[in-house]
């Protein structure tokens, strides 16, 4: 919402991390910051596949918009 300053950005990415295990990466804050980041373990790529698919519903609920 620009009208209100609020210049945001919500990035959502799947890494593996040294053990093999499926991690959804979340980086979230105002642009022109480095934010911050959450990271959340999955068992399998499935899991944080549909786990990523579900946030960015929700994400674009609030108005976020894919870039």
């Amino acid at each position: 919402r620009p009208e209100k300053n609020e210049r945001r950005f919500y990035r959502m990415e799947i890494r593996r991390d040294l053990f093999g295990q499926a991690m959804l990466v979340r980086r979230w804050g105002r642009i022109g910051t480095s934010g911050r980041e959450r990271l959340d373990p999955h068992p399998d790529i499935s899991a944080a596949l549909n786990a990523l698919a579900d946030l960015a519903r929700a994400k674009r609920r609030r108005g976020y918009r894919d870039v």
